[in-house]
């Protein structure tokens, strides 16, 4: 590990300020969890490391069924499934918190740390494009936000520019009748990278026998997450039962555009592609009909 010079910020402005400063070697300590393992690995390097934990805003939850979901960027994801009103509006979200990592590194690890560390295979980022989750940046121009299914512009790399960081993440209102869920696959427990990776988002009819409007996003099968799309608009007015979500997982695989690695070869993952697509739509709306 190089040595690096350290702050801590305890204001938006204070913050931005310092990464400004810093340049492109200045680095963001929320949790830690990724950056300080990249930096003794010598994997990134950093003459600055800011720390943004005692900033009010990116600790804090704010919840409101009529408003929707804030999620301080540092928010540790053990305050995300202990939060009983948070865990009920949004299991998918509590699928995706629980799987980052273990119990301890859930302790300080974040979703919004999991969304800037832009791993093609992190389990956060489907849950939130599902929710269709908006990341809230600040930095020297102000404030401005971006859809996260935007947010991740490659392997380790994000929208974020000079002296920005990720303050909050948005998430809507859940209407009635919907559901998501997050599933991934690994080989082993000790394997804790998944190897194809979807969460999806339903809304049913009033009647709870057909989907009204679907999301189903995709990790470990692109150099980001994706959305599939054309899955997605298929799913509008079909009938919320196996033969459906058979079909959206066919149908979600052409959105993959997987490689072959140690993990899976790129035939193995567009066949999980359609096995967990049809099981996360599954989960989605048998908690869509149960809401």
């Amino acid at each position: 590990m190089n040595d690096f010079d350290y702050e801590a910020a305890t204001t938006v402005d204070e913050a931005v300020s310092l990464l400004a400063a810093g340049g492109q070697r200045a680095r963001v300590l929320a949790g830690g969890t990724d950056l300080l393992v990249q930096l003794r690995e010598r994997r990134r390097d950093a003459d600055l490391v800011v720390d943004v934990k005692r900033i009010p805003q990116l600790s804090e939850i704010s919840y409101e069924a009529a408003t929707g979901l804030r999620l301080g960027a540092a928010v540790p994801c053990y305050r995300v499934y202990g939060d009983a009103e948070v865990a009920a509006a949004y299991p998918g979200l509590v699928d995706s918190a629980s799987l980052i990592g273990g119990w301890q590194i859930q302790g300080r690890a974040s979703l919004g740390g999991n969304l800037c560390n832009a791993s093609p295979a992190a389990d956060g980022i489907p849950s939130l494009i599902a929710y269709d989750a908006v990341a809230n940046i600040a930095g020297p121009q102000g404030e401005r936000d971006v859809p996260v299914a935007e947010f991740c512009t490659g392997p380790g790399k994000t929208v974020l520019e000079r002296g920005e960081f990720l303050v909050s993440i948005t998430l809507p209102p859940q209407p009635a009748h919907s559901g998501a869920a997050y599933q991934r696959f690994i080989p082993r427990n000790e394997m804790d990278i998944a190897v194809v990776g979807v969460g999806a988002w339903v809304q049913l009819s009033d009647d709870a026998k057909s989907i009204k409007s679907a999301r189903i996003a995709l990790a470990a099968v692109a150099p980001t997450p994706v959305v599939a799309t054309e899955a997605s608009k298929w799913l509008s007015g079909r009938p919320a039962d196996e033969a459906t979500f058979a079909e959206a997982g066919e149908l979600a695989k052409k959105a993959a555009r997987p490689i072959s690695d140690l993990r899976g070869t790129a035939e193995y993952r567009n066949h999980l592609v359609g096995v967990l697509t049809r099981r996360v739509l599954a989960a989605a709306v048998s908690r869509a009909q149960a809401s």
